[in-house]
């Protein structure tokens, strides 16, 4: 049966429903979902799979899909959070019987494209905002239009007339063959063959209508393309290359230039939108508003993961046995310390780094904007921070509600019938050779202390008090610093598994409340004692199944 063709948009009226920020979890249960009204799927962060009507279509960020009324969907994203905005909307055929319309608004086309993608990102963001504000009839009405606008940015895009060409627009219509074809490989004569001209009439009358020669045209039309993945997408060059239809990158620069009069490189630096930010040791930086290839070095690189970026290099040491190893299989190692060197080859557009030294800062700050970062911060200002930097203020927002409920609900369900109010734990570990030390701000114990979690001992709440990662402990002094249950992270070092061994072993440690009652946790410190974003979560799951039996590890 033939579809029919959608209706014309002059007949139309569209009215917006509802607008929600969705996380979903990697790994998650993904169920279809089949909607009611005329929906998009916009997508800002995170990669995977999505299945339309039973067919799968690659899933990542800055991509759009449209879906009409009775259309089923299901989302799959294994590696990483997958970040969308669902806006639901209805349409309404005008009339003498007006009517709501459920059929393609778009013949046969769910995913839209669009340039730049960051101005549906910003409308998306205007429209969640006004949602979360409690408006008058004006404010509504500005919402409205502010989604109308959204819809004109997608059509114009998206929408084709099917008005058929005349005879004496058959030049012109090879400009628009041009326009969606420039990734291809066209020569003058395959161009007048489409016009049905010959190829001796087909320069003179397409200089005529454009002003340039056509290979001339087809040169300025690439470079244009791209300059919207320079300052949208985070591809290598000789990716970006390849997808405007340049052979390879050094050909790609050197027409880039002869157009432009600067390098790529320098057209990017120049051209994208820039945010004046204060780092941690009160640098000054002018950033990109939405920076795409970073450098991240640090403890905390779950951090940015939870909020959907894959940073393009950072220190392996930090992340090899963590919990979310498995998603950067392809992150490039930059060296501890950070070499700028390596830095460097890669190409980034930001570097954060968390490490206050200054001298390091400057060898560093030349390859790109750099910011220092304070790891040790409180997990939600560290993704307010974030968020404000690598634009995802509504990612990370939506992260800490979802966190903050899971983590209160967990901790409720403890001291209902495990834990007692008011009990204390510590975590401990050894590291370079034979020295105790204590977690305060860092690692695993900013998960125990998190709100409406276990208490710190008096000493622990005292390396707290001075804002400290950890702190050596005495082992004379065990008894002040070991809590009601303790969590002993074992170290990688041999030398130090060899000290923790002994220290199981002693009858220090045996005289210890926490071990004589079974509440003593052994738990890889490699894996477990980091305090990011995506080791909070997981750690949601390990904590409830270490404190509801007895002694264990993990």
């Amino acid at each position: 049966m033939r579809q029919s063709l959608p209706a014309p948009l002059h007949s139309l009226l569209f009215q917006l429903d509802e607008i929600g920020l969705l996380i979903q979890a990697p790994d998650s249960s993904a169920v279809p979902q089949t909607v009611q009204q005329h929906t998009l799927l916009v997508i800002t962060s995170g990669c995977g799979q999505l299945n339309i009507n039973g067919e799968s279509v690659p899933l990542s960020s800055d991509k759009c899909w449209l879906l009409a009324p009775g259309a089923s969907y299901c989302l799959e994203n294994p590696e990483m959070p997958l970040y969308y905005y669902l806006i639901s909307f209805s349409a309404i055929r005008t009339g003498e019987s007006p009517e709501f319309y459920r059929q393609d608004l778009l013949s046969g086309r769910c995913e839209l494209i669009v340039h730049p993608f960051s101005r549906v990102v910003r409308l998306a963001e205007d429209l969640l905002s006004a949602r979360d504000s409690q408006g008058d009839d004006v404010q509504h009405f500005r919402q409205q239009l502010r989604f109308q606008e959204l819809l004109l940015l997608l059509f114009e895009h998206n929408y084709s007339s099917r008005q058929s060409p005349s005879p004496a627009q058959s030049v012109e219509s090879t400009v628009q063959y041009l326009q969606e074809h420039y990734r291809e490989s066209i020569t003058v004569k395959q161009l007048a063959e489409l016009a049905n001209v010959s190829l001796w009439q087909y320069t003179p009358i397409f200089q005529k209508l454009t002003g340039k020669r056509p290979l001339e045209y087809l040169t300025e039309l690439r470079i244009s393309h791209s300059k919207i993945y320079l300052l949208e997408s985070a591809e290598p060059l000789r990716e970006i290359a390849r997808l405007v239809g340049f052979a390879d990158e050094y050909y790609f620069s050197r027409r880039f230039r002869q157009t432009t009069g600067v390098t790529p490189g320098q057209f990017a630096g120049a051209q994208r939108p820039k945010l004046t930010v204060t780092d941690w040791t009160g640098h000054l930086v002018d950033i990109p508003e939405r920076p795409r290839r970073i450098v991240y070095h640090g403890e905390t690189l779950g951090d940015l993961l939870a909020l959907g970026v894959k940073p393009v290099g950072g220190d392996e040491s930090f992340s090899q046995n963590s919990v979310y190893k498995h998603r950067i299989k392809k992150l490039a190692n930059v060296g501890f310390p950070l070499d700028p060197k390596l830095a460097h080859s890669l190409n980034p557009d930001l570097i954060i780094v968390a490490n206050p030294d200054e001298k390091l800062y400057k060898r560093i700050s030349g390859v790109a904007p750099t910011l220092t970062f304070d790891s040790f911060a409180p997990l939600e200002r560290r993704m307010r921070i974030l968020g404000s930097w690598l634009g995802k203020q509504h990612e990370a927002e939506a992260w800490l509600q979802s966190y903050n409920a899971k983590n209160a609900a967990m901790w409720q369900r403890l001291y209902s019938g495990i834990l007692q109010p008011g009990e204390t734990a510590s975590a401990l570990f050894y590291d370079h050779g034979n020295h105790l030390f204590a977690m305060g701000m860092s690692g695993l114990s900013s998960a125990l202390y998190a709100p409406g979690g276990l208490q710190p001992t008096a000493e622990i709440q005292a390396i707290l008090d001075q804002e400290l990662g950890f702190a050596e402990v005495d082992p004379a002094k065990l008894h002040t610093y070991a809590g009601d249950r303790i969590f002993m992270l074992i170290p990688q070092r041999e030398d130090s598994r060899a000290a923790m061994e002994l220290l199981l072993a002693s009858p220090l440690w045996s005289s210890l409340p926490a071990v004589r009652k079974g509440h003593v946790y052994l738990l890889d410190g490699g894996r477990w004692n980091y305090g990011d974003a995506m080791t909070r979560e997981r750690l949601l799951t390990l904590l409830p199944r270490l404190l509801g039996g007895q002694q264990g590890s993990a």
